[in-house]
């Protein structure tokens, strides 16, 4: 069983629960991810379990993405002649060493001939496995003594209603703002001759010494559109039929943005 799963933020609503309590809730749509490739720590020095979710068209995606998901791939014409003067320096080598007769290299050559008149026009790279291509790929964690294999579909069914999970995502991006809203600064008195001060950062100097203004100073610039997670949210339903996730609380994203869903895992 993996640890986490990729979804993407519908929107927040509310629900009534006891006593007309509102409890504000987020609806996920999560899964099915599909296991694309499996990493292990003797070949790639730690394991990890990729996953793919959602679906987009082959049309804009790269050949070594494709070739990674198993899909067939036609051979280009670079391939061809490369195999082709590959296998003719290899046979004008035999012929300098002297070590193949004239009858053997004849043959070699009409075998060479008609190899390639019959070779195949796709060859694929990890076998048919024809997956995806999907929109988004990610690794995550698979637990201990998990028996994961490449093609496996995970639904939402990992997760349970009462468990706590982690949410990744990315935040609204706000642009360019000034100190008051990116850093929560009150700014400048509003009294008489502050017309112009009263959301300007105010003084950033440290003085004669050292004379400059110190790395990290909080100042204006851009804000949001960064990874942000959100621990310890309550699933409140999990409905494996509409792939559907119910989360307690709100996550970060506007609606339609991917999200990672992570176990919350136990301290002790």
């Amino acid at each position: 069983m993996l640890k986490s799963l990729l979804g993407r933020k519908i929107g927040m609503t509310q629900i009534f629960g006891e006593n007309g309590k509102v409890i504000p809730v987020t609806v996920l749509e999560v899964g099915p991810c599909t296991v694309t490739y499996l990493k292990t720590k003797s070949r790639d020095g730690y394991d990890a379990v990729q996953i793919g979710f959602g679906s987009k068209s082959s049309k804009n995606v790269s050949r070594a993405e494709l070739g990674h998901l198993g899909h067939k791939l036609e051979v280009l014409e670079a391939q061809r002649k490369k195999s082709q003067s590959k296998r003719a320096q290899e046979r004008e080598e035999a012929r300098a060493k002297g070590s193949t007769s004239a009858l053997e290299l004849a043959a070699d050559e009409t075998e060479a001939q008609t190899a390639a008149a019959e070779s195949p026009k796709h060859s694929t790279v990890r076998g048919a496995l024809n997956l995806g291509p999907f929109e988004t790929l990610k690794e995550v964690q698979a637990e201990p003594g998990a028996s994961v294999k490449i093609g496996d579909v995970v639904n939402v069914d990992i997760f349970k209603t009462g468990e706590l999970v982690d949410v990744v995502g990315v935040s609204k991006g706000k642009g360019f703002t000034g100190v008051m809203k990116r850093h929560g600064f009150h700014g400048g008195n509003r009294t008489h001759g502050q017309s112009d001060r009263m959301r300007a950062p105010g003084s950033i100097g440290a003085g004669t010494t050292p004379g400059r203004v110190f790395k990290g100073m909080r100042m204006a610039g851009r804000s949001g559109g960064e990874q942000v997670t959100v621990k310890k949210l309550e699933v409140f339903q999990a409905n494996s039929e509409k792939k559907v996730l119910v989360i307690k609380g709100s996550i970060p994203g506007p609606n339609g943005t991917i999200v990672q869903i992570k176990k919350q895992e136990a301290l002790f």
